[in-house]
């Protein structure tokens, strides 16, 4: 009996012994994956946009004689507001009428009638680099004057976004969204930013929380 549980002893230790004595296997370390491509922010430019517009002072409806043109006080709130560049159109002869507003409505009455296109002085500086065009102008016997379409006309419009703006006192936009869509089949033309020329004149404030208002909409 002795000698049977002296053997079952040795058993258990050899056993015991082989255990210990093998080589565990080793760990593999982890490595932590190594990222490869750095993440780019791609930053676009902001449109470059321009302020085109054709204003008149004199004499004006309501407003009485005026040294600044109800569509120029617009015109340069929003290119402060924007940072945008400008360009004023200006007839090469100005025959246009100062000193009465009937006479310059009935001017502007004859051109429609022969559909005129007056020349414009100078040009804006590289008009084709310019994605967004700011137009203004003021509503003449329900139209714009026939120098804006002048200016449609002689450029190159393919790609760009128009965002026009008036003038008026009753008429409103006068149907000129419409009217530019037409001339400028390939331009994007939103909706017309219509305020009266009263308001350029008199009500400053209101019409710079107006024209703020508008141009949040742009992203300005």
């Amino acid at each position: 009996m002795k000698r049977f549980l002296s053997l079952i002893l040795t058993l258990s230790m050899l056993a015991l012994l082989a255990s210990c004595g093998a080589a565990a296997p080793s760990p593999q370390p982890t490595q932590k994956a190594e990222k490869t491509a750095e993440s780019t922010v791609q930053k676009t430019d902001a449109s470059k946009a321009i302020v085109v517009y054709f204003s008149r002072a004199g004499e004006q409806y309501k407003v009485g004689r005026i040294d600044e043109g109800n569509t120029a006080v617009v015109a340069k709130m929003a290119a402060e507001k924007t940072g945008a560049d400008v360009f004023e159109i200006t007839p090469a002869q100005d025959n246009y009428p100062m000193d009465s507003y009937d006479a310059l409505i009935e001017y502007a009455k004859k051109e429609q009638a022969d559909n005129a296109r007056p020349e414009i002085k100078g040009d804006a500086v590289n008009f084709d680099s310019y994605d967004t065009v700011f137009l203004g102008y003021p509503i003449w016997w329900g139209d714009m004057p026939m120098i804006m379409y002048s200016f449609l006309e002689k450029h190159d419009f393919s790609g760009k976004t128009v965002i026009p703006f008036c003038t008026h006192e009753g008429s409103g936009n006068a149907g000129t969204k419409a009217k530019i869509e037409k001339a400028l089949p390939s331009a994007k033309v939103e909706d017309v930013f219509a305020v009266r020329g009263e308001e350029a004149q008199k009500q400053r404030s209101t019409l710079q929380g107006k024209v703020d208002e508008w141009l949040k909409g742009y992203g300005y």
